[in-house]
């Protein structure tokens, strides 16, 4: 099936793009979460969400969900969606991903229990597969990933039967708890496939003072600063507008009463490789909750990036960072006691590259840029001066670095992907 591109759609939106906001704001009551606010790109359209965020592309969409929100029952509807107002009846694929919960006894549905959620994917979904990585008893990350060449999708049936018998039993209840994911791709695969995760825990009382939300905002938009108002001063105070160059970037973001924070980015990127030029259009996102005992942030991106720059090029801030320049300028705002990172990317065509000698997979090097990033971090220089776009390398013993122990390392290639999979701890 042909999805038209921008030029070509009567209103300059095709795909899932053409579906009426009113529509996806239905499918999010099922969630259990509301739409804050939008920014409309020329490929994506990104929504802020009371409970993450929701990205929209012609043929994909990504709902990132938090707290005790209801994930997975939005999928059957999604799914609806898609054949009834978009034309796309078949899913190319699905990843569905989160972190272990710091309070799974809190979740409901389906997301009580990691083996309920891949049942509930299995009912919808032929021969998907269901990963762990990391330490059972620790730190760990959750994937499940159907096959590009299982063009099915279940029984309709099925699929609202099963969603409606937890829909009737619990009920909605508030609280910002961890990460979850949900990656749906009809019909189509995307041009570049490039995700990292960021998430960090433990973070400093410095950084989680910064997230605490001052008595002159006023959530109904009545008072001295709206929470968009806010948190877009903080951005540009902690740096968060400096991770990527402003010049290419579009930014919305919520400040959240008592406390808490979330923002989405739309980025220009552009990249020139064996003499081909490539260019487009990613996101990332970024959510903090500040409480003391369960204080957790997290990044995602999915623009292409650089293992390394060429040459020993310096940080350059006007400029796309690399992998290692995005963790550091990451790190350094939250300065989380504990983080786990996933590099999550498309094989290269010769799948057997790996194979041949000097050759290594995108995991292997991803790998090494996390434990370059995070080997000497520069610490903010002031609270007046949070971000700064200075080389990070700095003389070993100087007060102004804060360093990680790596304490878990796994690669996985699996599905026409690979997988980088890091935990490191503040020394």
């Amino acid at each position: 099936m042909y999805v038209p591109d921008a030029a070509t759609a009567e209103t300059g939106k095709s795909g899932l793009r053409s579906v009426d906001r009113k529509v996806w704001e239905d499918m999010l009551d099922i969630v259990k979460c509301k739409i804050l606010s939008a920014v409309n790109g020329l490929e994506m359209d990104a929504y802020l969400l009371s409970e993450s965020s929701l990205f929209i592309s012609p043929h994909r969409l990504i709902l990132k969900t938090c707290g005790t929100t209801l994930n997975l029952l939005g999928l059957p509807r999604i799914l609806a969606i898609a054949r009834e107002y978009a034309g796309l009846s078949k899913v190319y694929q699905c990843f569905y991903s989160r972190k272990a919960f710091m309070f799974p006894e809190k979740q409901l549905g389906p997301h009580r229990d990691w083996g309920m959620e891949v049942e509930f994917l299995d009912r919808i979904f032929d021969h998907g597969s269901a990963y762990t990585v990391g330490k059972v008893n620790g730190d760990h990350w959750l994937l499940y990933m159907t096959n590009p060449e299982d063009l099915s999708s279940g029984s309709g049936t099925e699929m609202s039967s099963l969603a409606s018998s937890f829909m009737e039993i619990y009920e909605e209840r508030w609280a910002i708890v961890g990460q979850g994911g949900l990656y749906t791709l009809p019909l189509l695969p995307p041009t570049q496939d490039y995700t990292i995760e960021i998430l960090m825990t433990h973070l400093s009382p410095r950084s989680c003072a910064a997230f605490f939300t001052p008595d002159t905002v006023d959530p109904c938009g009545n008072g001295e600063f709206t929470p968009g108002m806010h948190a877009q001063q903080l951005t540009a105070k902690l740096g968060i507008s400096n991770i990527f160059p402003p010049r290419l970037t579009q930014l919305d973001a919520y400040s959240f009463v008592p406390c808490g924070y979330s923002s989405n980015a739309l980025i220009k990127w552009g990249d020139v490789s064996d003499g081909v030029e490539r260019a487009g259009e990613g996101y990332y996102t970024i959510h903090v909750t500040p409480e003391e005992g369960w204080s957790y942030a997290s990044f995602e991106c999915n623009v292409p990036l650089a293992i390394r720059r060429h040459g020993g090029a310096i940080d350059n801030p006007e400029d796309i960072p690399d992998l290692r320049t995005l963790i550091q300028r990451v790190v350094r705002i939250f300065e989380p006691g504990k983080l786990t990172m996933t590099l999550f990317v498309a094989s290269a065509e010769d799948g057997n590259a790996s194979d041949v000698d000097g050759c290594e997979t995108a995991g292997e090097d991803a790998q090494r840029a996390f434990k370059a990033a995070l080997t000497r971090i520069p610490k903010r220089s002031s609270p007046g001066n949070l971000y700064s776009g200075e080389s990070p390398a700095i003389e070993k013993g100087s007060s102004l670095v804060k360093a990680y122990k790596r304490t878990d390392k796994i690669n996985y290639e699996f599905g026409g992907y690979d997988l980088a999979f890091a935990s490191f701890e503040m020394i």
